[in-house]
Parts: structure tokens; sequence; C-alpha cells
């Protein structure tokens, strides 16, 4: 079969697009016959050797993946052949950067039906990052308020829906590129960063401080003062640290995205009842993964792109 790996890190031409050995499920593991797999910015991460991910080497990259069962491992229940289905993978080991790949079962859940399945490849790791930083480490109740600093990305969208739904009033950052997107998703009030002080902006304190964007830590520290009493400031920019304001009581976490079949499941109803949009930007084959990295060393990546192995 044909995959994409890298046998050592490094700059994306350590990228090899190549034929390997189909794998073959084991006790408790499940073949798919995949449709995409999802590009993240920690795939380049893993692929240049700075994240601290214990990737084994060949390593075919994708944590992110949508496809069809091809097999089951000894003592798989629950799924069965030809059922399709969207997963985040173990980081560490082989991803959907292939034309199949082998994985534990629990990692997978029923697709979503109302849109194709290979977009559906979009949705588990940013999804369920925007979920657990709300709400897992966030704490965010129903009538508190949340400003969401860098919403124009794909995961700040996704916290802006989850957070409308949950009953909480949105505070967020947009450009003029972005504004639009961010006004669909349901934010209630947004500042444009780059003509407008934030911090004169939001009038009133917020419950929680998302931080989705690479801001410096001088203006991260800048932005507790807009935490209430109690409190909570959370992040996904895990190179530099989470800022808190110990003296008010208001706390810090710095988000490390988990698996969990239970709330990823629940995401794919909320896709269903149309809830959620999955957010779709480009669809490249699986031989320009390469180039997609080469494009991703040298600046981010715009939206969600995904790659389809056929």
């Amino acid at each position: 079969m044909k995959a994409v790996r890298f046998h050592e890190v490094g700059g994306p031409e350590v990228l090899r697009y190549e034929d390997i050995e189909q794998p073959t499920p084991g006790a408790g593991q499940v073949r798919l016959r995949v449709a995409a797999s999802a590009f993240n910015a920690a795939d380049n991460g893993m692929r240049a050797g700075f994240l601290p991910i214990p990737v084994v080497l060949p390593h075919v990259p994708g944590y992110d993946v949508s496809g069809t069962v091809d097999a089951l491992g000894e003592g798989v229940d629950g799924l069965q052949v030809g059922e399709e289905v969207i997963g985040f993978l173990p980081m560490e080991r082989d991803g959907g950067a292939a034309e199949y790949l082998i994985t534990p079962a629990d990692r997978l859940v029923t697709a979503p039906t109302k849109i194709p399945l290979a977009d559906a490849a979009a949705l588990p790791s940013v999804a369920l990052t925007a979920w657990q930083a709300l709400f897992d480490d966030g704490d965010l109740k129903a009538g508190q308020r949340v400003f969401i600093n860098g919403a124009g990305g794909v995961v700040g969208k996704y916290a802006i829906a989850l957070a409308k739904r949950a009953g909480v009033h949105v505070v967020a950052t947009a450009t003029a590129r972005s504004v639009n997107a961010v006004r669909a998703a349901g934010a209630d009030d947004i500042i444009d960063y780059t003509t407008t002080d934030v911090l004169n902006a939001v009038t009133e304190p917020v419950d929680v401080l998302l931080n989705l964007a690479p801001i410096t830590p001088e203006q991260f520290t800048a932005f507790v003062a807009l935490v209430r009493d109690g409190g909570k400031v959370v992040s996904t920019t895990a190179f530099m640290a989470t800022p808190s304001d110990e003296a008010r009581g208001v706390s810090a976490a710095t988000v490390f995205v988990r698996p969990n079949h239970e709330r990823l499941a629940e995401l794919v109803s909320l896709v269903d009842e149309q809830a959620l949009t999955v957010e779709v930007t480009r669809r490249i084959p699986l031989t320009e993964l390469p180039a997609l990295h080469t494009e991703a060393a040298a600046g981010r990546i715009a939206g969600k792109v995904i790659i389809l192995p056929a």
C-alpha cells in the first residue's frame, strides 16, 4: 500500500511517499481503509522533532482520520467491517497518511452521516481541543462569559459554537479577514485587535480567558486583567507558559488534547444536528503532503486541510 512517512526527524524533505506493507490488526485493534486524514500543526512539529512526542520511526503522520472498517482484531466488539468511522489516533503511532492503518478500536466512533466521510477527518482533535479547553479545563457554565483570543482559527470557531450552545456569552477577537466567520459561528461581541485596544474594548470581566493565538507573553499577561477574581485562563499555546494571577485566585491551564470516546461521539451528534459545522478549506492528494509540510514550515496553514489517499 502507499503511505507518506519519515524515517528521521528533520525538514519536510524527510517525508517519503513509498510502498509499505499493509498492516494486520492485533487484539483490540481495527484496520481502516482511509478516506482522509487531516493536517494539524503538531504534525509539522513531530516531523521536525521539536514536539516531545515519542514517535516510533519510521512514522506515518496524520492522527485525525476518517475511514471504513476493513478488518477487526481479536476481541473487538461494537464495530463491524464496512462501518464508517472517525478517530483521534495515538499520536506516537502510525497515522492516516496512508491507504490503510491500524488503531486501537476504542479510538474510533461512528462517523457523521450528514457530511462526506472524507471531510469528517477534520473534526476529531480540533473539536475535542475546543471542548476540553472550555468545559474540562475552563469549567465554563451557562450564564458565564468567555473571552476567546484568536477566535478566527478552526479551534476558535468550534469553541464559539460550543460555548453559545452551552448558554455562554462569547467575546472574541478577529481580523477583518475572519470577522464574518466568527460572527457566523455565534460570537456576541467581536473585537478587531488590529484596530482596537482589546483591554479597553472588553467592558465586563470574563469568567474564562481562552487564548488560541501566538501572542507575546507580555500581551498574554496583560489579558489576565480581563478575568474576574477566581476565574480561569486556558491556552493551547504550549510553547509559552499560561499566566495566572494567584493573588486574585485566577488559575491557569494549558490544553493538551486528550482522547475521549464519549465526547467525540457527542461531537459527531452535534455535527449531524447541524449545531457544529466541520470546516474543510482544502482537499489534497496524499502525494502532495510533503509540499503541505513545506508550506507549514514556512508559516501557518490557514483553515483545515484534509489529505486523500486515492
